[in-house]
């Protein structure tokens, strides 16, 4: 009876230990893992603070010796991907690389999943490739911000905003990390001339979309696809909010002699039932009319969202706006929408958008436009003549 007590009791003891022991390999197994990830994000972000200069207004980079620029951009890169893109950006030798959002599909309320996803995307080699070789800025859209097509109603979006600005290395003195919001411009140097870079938020403002509901019937363009949302006629509603909109017209008042607007859903095409500045109409007017009592020249957009790439042409009273879709790092569609502006594209394939602002001969100063896909194939070219979307040209 004693003996067998004592086994009884022997047997408990080894077993609290054992359990014991397990628990202390799971904890120094966890910050183990906890602290690689705090170093690969540490050492991600000295990488990408040294490659840009995330500093705020005004700031800007200086390259003296340079006739030309180049950008790269794209958006809707999956984190499950391999990403084989991002080194045919480094063989093209862009001066800049823009993520114009969907960066990776977060697509959750828990912060950590989040965190986790942009780990998964860090560790990715052709990742790690393009940020050591070329300067990246970055916004965000819905899948990197919250989830599919949300907007101002996220309720983590702080926590979220502060998981995108570490992962992309910005400044702990950025404006960036002051107001509310990612939004926020770059100034680039050219001799003399002076590219502006305005990377808007479009998500941490923005009020509900419209359900559609058969507004377009009539119009069989249509019939091969569901449509979502509507137009809203709503002069109480906003995709920017006051603020982002008082900040973008001081941006657009400051000397430059381009200007970049990188807005992560389409802004030129018509309306096609998906997410696009088309269902808040009042907002998409008072973008050109800021534009104009701005006079700000040389305005062209850029654009994410739709998983393919094209090239749309909105005209004004005063100068055509572009606006040049690249949206299919890793994502693909099966189709694209009807878009009547659409004078470029569509390219469907993988890919990514080239911008090359050349200022060699001043007589003859111009922007070239170039979708490359996966394979290292251009798809197409479009030149534009600065002279062409210059408020001083048409006085």
């Amino acid at each position: 009876m004693v003996c067998h007590f004592h086994f009884n009791t022997m047997k408990k003891i080894i077993t609290i230990i054992l359990l014991f022991n397990s628990l202390i390999i799971f904890c120094q197994t966890s910050n183990k893992i906890k602290n690689k990830y705090l170093l690969d994000i540490q050492l991600q972000q000295s990488i990408i603070r040294g490659k840009k200069n995330s500093m705020g207004n005004l700031n800007k980079d200086f390259f003296p010796n340079k006739n030309t620029f180049s950008i790269a951009f794209g958006s809707c890169s999956s984190e499950d991907n391999d990403l084989p893109i991002f080194n045919n950006i480094v063989k093209h030798q862009p001066d800049l690389f823009i993520f114009l959002g969907d960066n990776i599909y977060g697509d959750t309320k828990n912060i950590d999943t989040l965190k986790n996803k942009y780990h998964k995307l860090s560790k990715k080699l052709s990742f790690q490739n393009l940020i050591k070789n070329v300067p990246v800025i970055a916004t965000w859209d819905d899948h990197d911000y919250g989830w599919n097509d949300i907007g101002k109603d996220y309720l983590l979006k702080n926590e979220s905003k502060k998981v995108f600005l570490d992962f992309f290395g910005e400044s702990d003195s950025s404006s960036r990390r002051i107001h509310e919001g990612i939004y926020h411009s770059y100034y680039y140097q050219i001799k003399s001339k002076i590219i502006q870079v305005i990377l808007l938020d479009l998500r941490t403002f923005r009020d509900d979309l419209t359900i559609y509901n058969g507004e377009f019937y009539e119009d069989n363009r249509y019939s091969f696809y569901k449509q979502d949302y509507a137009p809203n006629p709503s002069k109480d509603i906003t995709m920017l909010g006051k603020k982002q909109w008082l900040w973008l017209e001081n941006e657009l008042k400051v000397n430059a002699d381009v200007r970049i607007i990188g807005s992560s859903t389409q802004f030129g095409i018509e309306w096609n039932g998906y997410e696009s500045w088309e269902n808040f109409p009042n907002e998409k007017q008072k973008m050109i009319d800021l534009i104009k009592n701005t006079k700000a020249n040389n305005v062209f957009f850029i654009s994410g969202d739709v998983h393919y790439s094209e090239i749309s042409k909105l005209e004004t009273d005063f100068y055509p706006l572009y606006d040049f879709t690249s949206s299919g790092l890793s994502s693909t569609w099966h189709f694209a929408t009807p878009n009547k502006n659409r004078i470029e594209g569509p390219v469907m394939d993988n890919h990514f958008g080239l911008i090359t602002i050349d200022f060699t001969d001043s007589k003859n100063e111009f922007v070239k436009f170039e979708n490359w896909d996966i394979h290292d194939n251009q798809r197409f070219e479009y030149t534009i003549d600065l002279k062409n979307i210059d408020f001083k040209e048409l006085e």
